[in-house]
C-alpha cells in the first residue's frame, strides 16, 4: 500500500535563480545528481521533451544544463515530436566515456523545482513527514489540539525549520528591494521595460489610500517578477513564475503595519501548509495544469498567510484560500515566446491584490460557504487535466500566438 503523507515545506520554498522552477531549478538539480552519479563520464547529453522542449530556449533551460555540467561538454537536444511521455516536463540524461554511453536516466521536473527520477521509489526518495494530507484532516487535528496552522507545521518539521524559514523571508525581502531599485529592459528580446521602480515612486497627487495600496502591492509583485525574469535570485512560492505573489502581500503588510519578522515567518509557514496540500493533491506545475496551478496556488498561499497575520480562524483561512483557487480555475499558461514575462509578471500583481480581497470576503462570509478547500483543489487538478496542451506552458496557443519579432 502506498504510504500517505506530505513532504517537508522546505521543498515548497526553494532559493534559486529564475526564470522557471520547472525549467531551470528542476533541471539544474537533476543534472547535479546525475553528474555526481557518473563520476567517470567525460561528456554528457540531455534530451528535452514536452514543455521543456517547446519553451526551453525561452526559459534558458539549455543554458542552465550546459553550465551545470561545466567543465564537461553537454549536448542539449529539443525533441518536440515525441508526445507519449509520462510528464509534460520530461528530460533524458546520458553520460558518456570515450564516446560510449555509461549512464542514462529519465527525469521529470514536476513543478516548484522538485524532480523525480523514473524507476525511483518515491517513498525512498521523498520523506513524507506529515501524517495528514488534506485540509480537512489538518483542520480537525488543529481544532482538537488548539493549534494554529503554523504551529501544526512546526510540530512535524525539524529543529532548524524556523531558522530556515527566517532565511527564506530574508531572501524574499531582498528580491523585493533589489527589484524596486532595478531599471532597464528584461532579457529575451521582447523589449519589456522593468516597471517596479516606476510603480513604487510615481505617486498620484490625489491618491487615495486604496489606490496607494494597489500601487504598492503591485510594485512589490513586479519587483520580484522582474528579478525572476532577469535570472536573479528569488524564492519559489510555490514556483518561480508565481514567486512575486506571497512576498508582495507580506512585504506590504510589514511596511504598513510593522509586523515583526517572526510574525511574517509564521504567516509564511501557514502559506506553506496550503501550498503543500495543493502540491500533494493537485498540482503546482504550469506544464501539467496551466497557470491556475502556479498563480492560483500562490494566491491561495498569500491569502492564508494574510489570514494568519490578521488572526483569522482556521475556517476563515480555509475559505480565503478556497476563494483564491476558485477564481483562478481554468487560467492558462501561455507565455509569449516561452519567456516568463508576458503575461506572467502582471499576473503576480493581479493575484496579490486578489489575495487581499479574498481574505476580506472570507472574513465576512466564512459561515455561508458551500465548497471546501479540498474540493476546489481536486477541481483545479481535474480542470488542468482536461485543459488543451497548447495552454499548458507550451507556447502553442492563446497569448503565446501573438507574434513578436525578437531581435529586430
Amino acid at each position: 500500500m502506498k504510504k500517505r503523507g506530505m513532504e517537508t515545506i522546505r521543498e515548497l520554498y526553494k532559493v534559486g535563480r529564475g526564470p522557471s522552477s520547472s525549467h531551470t531549478i528542476g533541471p539544474e538539480r537533476a543534472c547535479k545528481i546525475f553528474l555526481k552519479n557518473n563520476p567517470d563520464a567525460d561528456s554528457f547529453k540531455a534530451v528535452l521533451f514536452g514543455s521543456l522542449a517547446k519553451t526551453g530556449i525561452g526559459h534558458g533551460t539549455d543554458v542552465v544544463i550546459k553550465k551545470t555540467f561545466v567543465p564537461f561538454e553537454c549536448i542539449v537536444e529539443f525533441n518536440e515530436e515525441k508526445t507519449e511521455i509520462l510528464h509534460p516536463n520530461t528530460m533524458e540524461l546520458m553520460a558518456m566515456e570515450n564516446g560510449e554511453e555509461i549512464g542514462w536516466a529519465r527525469v521529470f521536473s514536476i513543478g516548484g523545482g522538485s524532480i523525480r527520477f523514473e524507476g525511483e521509489d518515491v517513498e525512498e526518495h521523498v520523506e513524507l513527514i506529515y501524517n495528514e494530507t488534506s485540509f480537512y484532516e489538518i483542520a480537525e487535528y488543529c481544532k482538537r489540539n488548539s493549534l494554529k496552522l503554523w504551529e501544526y507545521a512546526v510540530l512535524y518539521e525539524d529543529d532548524e525549520f524556523f531558522d530556515y524559514m527566517c532565511d527564506i523571508w530574508k531572501v524574499m525581502k531582498a528580491s523585493v528591494e533589489s527589484g524596486l531599485a532595478d531599471t532597464g529592459i528584461l532579457p529575451g528580446g521582447l523589449e519589456v521595460h522593468k516597471k517596479a521602480k516606476a510603480l513604487f515612486e510615481n505617486q498620484h497627487i490625489d491618491e487615495s489610500a486604496e489606490t496607494r495600496e494597489n500601487r504598492m502591492v503591485c510594485a512589490y509583485a513586479f519587483a520580484v517578477g522582474e528579478q525572476n525574469a532577469s535570472g536573479e535570485t528569488i524564492v519559489t512560492a510555490p514556483t518561480c513564475g508565481a514567486a512575486g505573489v506571497v512576498p508582495s502581500v507580506l512585504y506590504y503588510q510589514q511596511q504598513k503595519h510593522g509586523f515583526a519578522d517572526h510574525m511574517i515567518v509564521r504567516a509564511l509557514i501557514t502559506a506553506g501548509v496550503i501550498g503543500n496540500i495543493i502540491k500533494t493533491n493537485g498540482s503546482i506545475s504550469g506544464a501539467e495544469c496551466g497557470c491556475q496551478a502556479e498563480i492560483g496556488s500562490a494566491c491561495a498561499m498569500a491569502s492564508a498567510a494574510l489570514g494568519e497575520l490578521y488572526g483569522l480562524s482556521v475556517d476563515k483561512i480555509e475559505y480565503a484560500a478556497e476563494i483564491a483557487i476558485e477564481h483562478h480555475l481554468g487560467l492558462t499558461c501561455d507565455p509569449i515566446c516561452g519567456l516568463v514575462q508576458i503575461p506572467c509578471i502582471e499576473r503576480n500583481a493581479v493575484a496579490a491584490m486578489r489575495a487581499i480581497n479574498a481574505v476580506s470576503l472570507a472574513s465576512f462570509l466564512w459561515n455561508t460557504r458551500k465548497i471546501s478547500f479540498d474540493r476546489i483543489v481536486q477541481t483545479m487538478k481535474e480542470t488542468g487535466m482536461d485543459m488543451n496542451s497548447g495552454y499548458k506552458e507550451t507556447s502553442e496557443a492563446g497569448m503565446a500566438k501573438i507574434e513578436f519579432n525578437i531581435g529586430k
